[in-house]
């Protein structure tokens, strides 16, 4: 089949980037793939980061084509006119916010007024973790031109039906983030970041508010009082750095917590996993985390909150433990368990079990019961 997917691409940078060109990668194995990307994914005063463009190389070499701007309608009518001339089988949507839902809704009705090809959206997020009036409004104008949804957990599967009830769709999980390399030793990994505690826990990603950060910072104080653990904080801050590194000094923990507040190359992650025992990730609010899906890769256990479908993909007691959200008290008490009970050679051998049903492979079998052959 001849296959478009429409969403960001490499030079863009950051997850849905990344993960397009792992699924047009995977799906060029079969099928005939080329991307459809932004010009300009944000407008300058939207975005909170400091580059939208990856300084590293593309994961892979998929046929891109740069077209759409996120605010500029003639240029959703270019990138409609230039998809219809493909004459494309299927047409892929990654949807995480209802911010890109005009375009995408209108690239999806000017195709298909002029061709049969079947639009596939694959959800994220339908509900947004900051959400704003109108988003519900936005999102099913971008729906309503799609055939069938792939949705990445039961949590966003029940906003789907919320919206659209009879639609057609299949529940597949997030797929592993495979393409950071290989895992490293601890001692290497130690080593280059200059980590000497024998105790190492990482929060990677984006740093927002609704990821709990804050609640972390606030655990660690309890946990330093038990035993010495370092924090490794590796990711570009989306919020006030100077907030959480305030909140640090006041804890006096500043040799405890070793912050990388910048954007990670591809080929710099595997450095950051390698060096951890666990991952934390204390959100408050989520409908699942492709940081998950990193963790697992390099087999490493997670300690997670029970909201959104993390629960999904986090067994607790078996590849990490499950606790309530902005909670510093049952936050120490797992981290403490973790270390107290030496889990993490028993949870990362049930992690190498647990991944294979997050493989591509699978995912790509799932997506491709959605698609119809043009009759």
């Amino acid at each position: 089949m001849k296959i478009v997917i429409v969403g960001p691409a490499y030079p863009l940078r950051g997850a849905m980037a990344q993960m397009n060109a792992i699924l047009g990668h995977h799906l060029s194995q079969k099928h005939d793939v080329q991307i459809v990307s932004f010009t300009r994914q944000y407008p300058s005063l939207l975005f909170p980061g400091k580059s939208q463009i990856d300084p590293g190389k593309p994961l892979f070499n998929v046929p891109t084509v740069s077209l759409i701007d996120s605010i500029n309608p003639i240029s959703w009518y270019r990138a409609a006119r230039y998809i219809t001339n493909q004459k494309p089988d299927v047409i892929i949507f990654r949807y995480w916010m209802p911010f890109f839902a005009p375009c995408f809704g209108s690239i999806a009705r000017l195709v298909k007024r002029k061709i049969n090809a079947q639009v596939i959206f694959i959800c994220d997020n339908i509900v947004p973790h900051e959400k704003r009036p109108g988003d519900g409004a936005l999102t099913k104008y971008a729906f309503h031109s799609a055939d069938a949804f792939v949705v990445l957990s039961k949590e966003v599967e029940k906003d789907l039906v919320r919206i659209l009830p009879n639609v057609r769709y299949i529940v597949s999980p997030h797929p592993l983030y495979d393409v950071f390399g290989t895992l490293q030793s601890k001692e290497e990994a130690r080593k280059k970041l200059g980590l000497k505690d024998e105790r190492v826990m990482l929060f990677f990603g984006y740093v927002r508010s609704y990821k709990g950060l804050s609640v972390l910072i606030d655990a660690m104080l309890k946990i330093q009082e038990m035993a010495p653990v370092t924090l490794l904080i590796v990711g570009e801050f989306y919020e006030d750095e100077k907030k959480y590194r305030a909140m640090i000094h006041r804890h006096g923990l500043e040799n405890c917590i070793q912050i990388h507040s910048q954007y990670i190359p591809n080929d710099e992650v595997a450095t950051f996993f390698s060096a951890a025992d666990v991952v934390v990730l204390p959100y408050i609010s989520a409908t699942q985390s492709g940081i998950i899906q990193v963790a697992y890769h390099f087999n490493k256990p997670v300690i997670t909150t029970h909201v959104g479908g993390l629960s999904e993909v986090v067994i607790h007691g078996h590849t990490g433990f499950v606790i309530p959200p902005n909670n510093p008290d049952a936050l120490t008490k797992a981290v403490m368990e973790f270390y107290n009970k030496h889990c993490e050679e028993e949870f990362a051998k049930n992690i190498s079990e647990e991944k294979r049903q997050y493989s591509w492979d699978k995912f790509i079998e799932r997506l491709e019961t959605l698609f119809v052959k043009k009759a």
